[in-house]
């Protein structure tokens, strides 16, 4: 079974949190639509979504990859650079818990799902302004043993890895060079983003279907020229709040349900 876990878009998403972008008027009505339009779709292509509700003090919530970092044998409970954001975390980890065991990363280490980037055992994780060294050495500390190798990528003028790179399949990268250091990604081939779409670079893999913004027509025209068949998806209000497509949902493989609170750690940029 294929789950995608989503959230609801709070009503006070227009305080959501900014790095790179002047502030925007978000309309709520629109975004709901767009949210809706975008979970209706995942369910069309076959996910089971779990649809949480929004709340309504945490203006980022429906971005909920950034709270967690799932993988076959663990979900990690990641540690969001602005206090704010942290108190998205309970809802999420008791939705996962269903279907994982938890670890869970705590300040000073920082770490958002937004860096994180899985291309089968690698696992690429951007140092941003929202995750830190110490959260990528937690993550290497959770991770590694399980046989994963975690690479560090160096990402500056923008928020998240993910907002630089994508996976197109599983040997190839969508790419804005300007936004990160490509060097660590040598061993996949890199199709760069149209110049006048910087903002391209993030696809969502559902399932068959490969979705991309539908306001990157130069991008996805490039895309489909290579023979990867593209479906616009048009979430246009997220993108004033930095956000992209993969931030509105966590996806993972789930074949039972487990029980709820089955095993919990908790580590730290410490050492613990």
């Amino acid at each position: 079974m294929d789950v995608a876990l989503t959230r609801d878009v709070s009503p006070a998403i227009a305080r959501c949190e900014l790095t790179y972008l002047d502030r925007q008027p978000i309309d709520y009505a629109r975004a709901v639509q767009q949210h809706r339009d975008y979970c209706d779709r995942l369910e069309r292509v076959g996910f089971e979504v779990l649809r949480l509700p929004a709340d309504p003090e945490c203006p980022d919530c429906c971005f909920v990859e950034d709270t967690a970092v799932v993988v076959d044998e663990v979900a990690v409970i990641a540690s969001p650079r602005p206090p704010v954001r942290r108190a998205e975390r309970p809802a999420i980890e008791r939705a996962l818990a269903a279907y994982r065991r938890i670890e869970r990363i705590e300040p000073p280490a920082t770490l958002e799902g937004g860096d994180v980037l899985r291309m089968g055992k690698t696992i690429f994780v951007g140092l941003s302004a929202r995750t830190n060294a110490e959260g990528i050495d937690v993550l290497r500390r959770i991770l590694g043993p399980l046989g994963y190798r975690v690479v560090e990528a160096a990402v500056t003028g923008c928020l998240h890895l993910k907002s630089a790179v994508t996976a197109i399949d599983d040997e190839t990268l969508l790419a804005n060079p300007a936004w990160l250091d490509v060097t660590p990604l040598s061993p996949f081939e890199i199709v760069p983003v149209a110049e006048e779409e910087p903002g391209a670079a993030n696809l969502l893999r559902a399932r068959d279907e490969l979705w991309a913004h539908a306001g990157f027509p130069r991008t996805i025209d490039r895309l489909d020229r290579r023979g990867w068949r593209v479906t616009p998806i048009d979430i246009s209000e997220f993108l004033k709040a930095e956000a992209a497509l993969t931030c509105k949902s966590i996806l993972f493989r789930a074949p039972s349900p487990r029980s709820a609170g089955l095993g919990r750690h908790t580590l730290d940029g410490a050492g613990s």
